[in-house]
This record gives structure tokens, C-alpha cells and sequence, in this order.
């Protein structure tokens, strides 16, 4: 199944997610992830970014095309930061719902994070590089984060009038949306 994803300005994209009862069957959540991530061609989905405030992130970054990125399909599954290190650096990025709109964001290179798969084996472990990124974007999701939300004070007025034509579903996109504020 298909999901709509969740344009800005849905207050599901905004609550701290809940954790997912250990063992509970996700296969068929997950599956429907990985298939509207595909459907949207993005490389993370986050639980809350189809209408779901679960602590639940799927990614794919090998359509990035970067070496790092070949082969890293993961679900993270109730995951929790240990440790983020070194000197952050800026990155472009963009997400699903917000589209259209890409702005640098600085993170980190390094994070260890402590989560499950989705075969509920626990797994601690760090990621460096592009796929500490892509997990630092889809976990702010899962805690009610959105990556303009890293983004200064000038750039958050400069975009201000183009966020809020993506709540009211004033934008054109390739993939179905969910707008809280459609006129």
C-alpha cells in the first residue's frame, strides 16, 4: 500500500513519536513504507511523514548514487541517539513533505545509535558520512524535528509564504500528499 505523505504543517510532524511494543508485527508497515518511499523517490521515510507517530524510520540511500550510500537499506526501529561527534558540516537536503525546497543544514558527521531491525534483533552501532545524515534527518522526524528547523532566522522568514502554500497543497509534486490546510 501507498500512503499519502504528510505535507508541512500537519501537527503529526510535529509530536515526539511513541515507541513501537517490542516483537509487534511491522512487516507489512515497513513493506508500505519502502513502497511509498520508492513511489515518492526519496531515500528516508519517517513513521510520522504518513500520518503514523511511530518511532520508525526506513531508509534507502543507494538512489543518492554515492559510493557510501550503495547497499544501505535499513529500518531503524525504536531508535535512540547514543552519540553524535565531531565538527558538523553543511549538507544540502531536502524532504519528502516539504517539497520543493532544499536548503543546507549542518549535522554532525558521526552518530551511534542504539535501535532495532525489523525483525526485532538490537543492533548499536555508528554511521559516518552521508548515512549519519540521512539517519539524523529521519530520526528529528520521529522526535517532532523538521530540517528547516536547523535553518537561521532570515532563511525561516524567506521561506515562510513558500511553507505555507505546501500546507495548503499549493505546490506541484510527483507523488500523493496529504495537506492539512488545502484551500
Amino acid at each position: 500500500m501507498i500512503y499519502p505523505i504528510v505535507a508541512y504543517g500537519d501537527p503529526v510532524l510535529r509530536m515526539k513519536c511513541e515507541s513501537i511494543k517490542v516483537n509487534s508485527d511491522i512487516s507489512e508497515l515497513v513493506s508500505d513504507m519502502f513502497d511509498t518511499m520508492y513511489n515518492a523517490n526519496g531515500v528516508g521515510l519517517a513513521a510520522p511523514q504518513i500520518g503514523k507517530s511511530l518511532r520508525l524510520f526506513v531508509i534507502d540511500g543507494e538512489p543518492m548514487g554515492e559510493e557510501e550510500l550503495i547497499g544501505f537499506k535499513r529500518v531503524f526501529v525504536n531508535p535512540r541517539i547514543v552519540e553524535e561527534e565531531g565538527s558538523p558540516w553543511a549538507f544540502e537536503e531536502g524532504c519528502l513533505s516539504i517539497p520543493d525546497i532544499r536548503e543546507d543544514v549542518e549535522r554532525e558527521p558521526s552518530v551511534r545509535l542504539r535501535f532495532f531491525d525489523e525483525h526485532w534483533e538490537e543492533h548499536e552501532e555508528e554511521f559516518t558520512g552521508l548515512q549519519a545524515r540521512i539517519i539524523q534527518h529521519e530520526y528529528d522526524h520521529i522526535e517532532g524535528i523538521l530540517f528547516t528547523d536547523h535553518l537561521g532566522p532570515l532563511k525561516k522568514r524567506l521561506l515562510k509564504s513558500r511553507l505555507n502554500n505546501i500546507s495548503r497543497g499549493k505546490v506541484k509534486v510527483g507523488y500523493n500528499m496529504k495537506f492539512p490546510n488545502r484551500v
